[in-house]
């Protein structure tokens, strides 16, 4: 039986901050590491495997007790146990070459007569691993590790890293609480290292806000197609797990719930680590891109009941993704693609499906291929609620304004409703220092369930965003609809004020480009 360890409440937080710091502070004496942006990767494939292996000792009990045979992910010698539990375990460059290397010398001679033979490293290993037995965590494993290069150069300050994760008890559910909350401000500092290249970040108030207003339901599917470090899916997971009653609720929620898509290698093994320290148990997570299947051939059985998503924008998709949509609305900007898979992914019956995603403000005004995308979400869905965000929310990747769209399959839109969230008192925008609050939605909450008109919020007819020439040909779908009881900064001055102040900077002028001739 594998030892419980009992930990003190009070004190494992503490415990736990002083380990990975620890961790960190070893990490930045490796030249091979370049900051968070590589510390963190780091830290977290050597997490990965204590975590799995932690697991599996609890599932190798769970199957002896049952009296049923247990067939590992990882065998030996690459169990973490084997290698790395121990101080005396590998370190320097035996440590570096059976990580690295694609082969080696089996490290357990004694389990060999006469030479040893030579095997995969570690990561060869790891990446090879396949879903033969029926167990897809291989898969996971392999696929994690096909994104993953160890960029620690010093075998020996990395032998050190190992011995600090080890003290760390995966199987123990105080130190798993602790251990996502300290992941996540880990990978929010990362992404302030990453600076533009942080473009899969979203604001965790605005993520819980997203979940809370959408409210997701045992039995429903939950997808991310773009999930990034996986904020929205474990932040739906949270949701969900507070309606678990039975084992058969346990069991929906942990396997036929919590879909994703990402990409790019990174966010890939981070997303799979914040969801699992969360408690999922086989993160489903796709690792290539989401756009990749033609548009049309996307079939009910392939549809979900809610998307939670901030899909990448300002990039360009390759034409043989563009080619995947319709020729009328094939487009390189990410953020349009993305549109319509959501569009094409939420169920239809028996319950429609339901979306909240996160788009700049050039979605909503942008015309061509853009309004005819708008002109098939107002047309087939109904866009019940745009929010829309002040300046900052997204700094420092990005100062774009942003907007969050809420829309489902029940109806034809008939009227939008809109509701601009305001900045704080005195605040001129967000900052990396000053961030959106959660508290500060509140009010938005709750008009949520309580729709009135105010300074706030408006609505307006869908007649008044799709526009159409004589012969019926739409010319554009602006949603892009400023509050209408927002005063410009002159409206309250007189003509002869305006007037005035023009003057004034029109000889401000004057008076600058004399001084600047004078001094030819």
């Amino acid at each position: 039986m594998p030892k419980k360890e009992t930990v003190s409440t009070t004190t494992t937080a503490q415990r736990l901050r002083s380990t990975i710091k620890s961790a960190r502070d070893i990490m930045r004496k490796d030249k091979g590491l370049n900051g968070d942006l590589d510390r963190l990767p780091a830290l977290t494939w050597v997490m990965f495997l204590k975590f799995l292996d932690d697991m599996e000792r609890e599932k190798e009990f769970e199957a002896e007790l049952r009296g049923q045979p247990f067939k590992p992910i990882i065998e030996s010698p690459y169990r973490w146990r084997d290698w790395a539990a121990t101080e005396k375990g590998l370190s320097g460059a035996d440590l570096l070459a059976f990580i690295n290397n694609e082969e080696i010398v089996d490290p357990t001679p004694q389990n060999h007569e006469g030479e040893p033979p030579k095997i995969p490293g570690l990561f060869a290993y790891l990446r090879a691993l396949d879903n033969t037995t029926g167990d897809r965590r291989r898969q996971v494993v392999a696929t994690v590790f096909k994104g993953v290069v160890n960029r620690m150069i010093n075998g020996y300050l990395l032998r050190d890293v190992i011995d600090k994760i080890n003290s760390i008890h995966f199987n123990v559910s105080e130190e798993i609480h602790a251990l996502g909350h300290f992941y996540e401000t880990m990978l929010k500092e990362m992404r302030d290292a990453a600076g533009d290249s942080g473009e899969f970040y979203t604001p965790r108030p605005v993520v819980q806000f997203m979940v809370e207003v959408s409210q997701p339901q045992l039995g429903e599917v939950v997808y991310d197609p773009a999930c990034g470090t996986g904020g929205f899916l474990v932040e739906a997971f949270k949701h969900l797990s507070q309606q678990v009653q039975t084992v058969e609720d346990r069991y929906r929620l942990h396997h036929q719930t919590i879909f994703g898509g990402e990409a790019k290698p990174l966010p890939y093994l981070l997303a799979q680590m914040n969801l699992l320290l969360h408690g999922m148990e086989s993160p489903e997570i796709d690792p290539l891109n989401s756009l990749r299947y033609k548009l049309t051939e996307i079939g009910d059985s392939q549809r979900v009941d809610v998307i939670l998503t901030n899909p990448p924008f300002g990039g360009e998709e390759e034409q043989g993704i563009i080619n995947n949509f319709p020729a009328d609305k094939q487009t390189a900007e990410t953020a349009l693609l993305f549109l319509q898979l959501i569009m094409r992914k939420l169920r239809r019956q028996p319950k429609p499906g339901r979306a909240a995603i996160v788009v700049p403000n050039g979605t909503l005004f942008a015309d061509g291929v853009s309004a005819k995308i708008k002109e098939d979400l107002l047309k087939e869905f109904n866009l019940h609620t745009i929010v829309r965000l002040p300046n900052g929310v997204f700094a420092p990747y990005t100062n774009i304004q942003t907007n969050l769209l809420f829309f489902d399959r029940s109806q034809p839109t008939q009227t939008v409703w809109y509701y601009e969230i305001t900045l704080p008192e005195n605040r001129k925008q967000y900052t990396k220092t000053k961030p959106i609050q959660y508290e500060e939605l509140a009010d938005c909450l709750a008009w949520w369930s309580n729709r009135v008109e105010s300074e706030q919020a408006w609505r307006v007819s869908v007649s008044d965003i799709l526009k159409y020439d004589e012969e019926g040909r739409l010319l554009s779908a602006n949603l892009d609809l400023k509050n209408p009881t927002t005063q410009s900064d002159h409206a309250y001055e007189s003509p002869e004020q305006l007037v005035a102040d023009i003057m004034a900077k029109e000889q401000q002028i004057l008076d600058l480009m004399a001084e600047i001739l004078g001094e030819i």
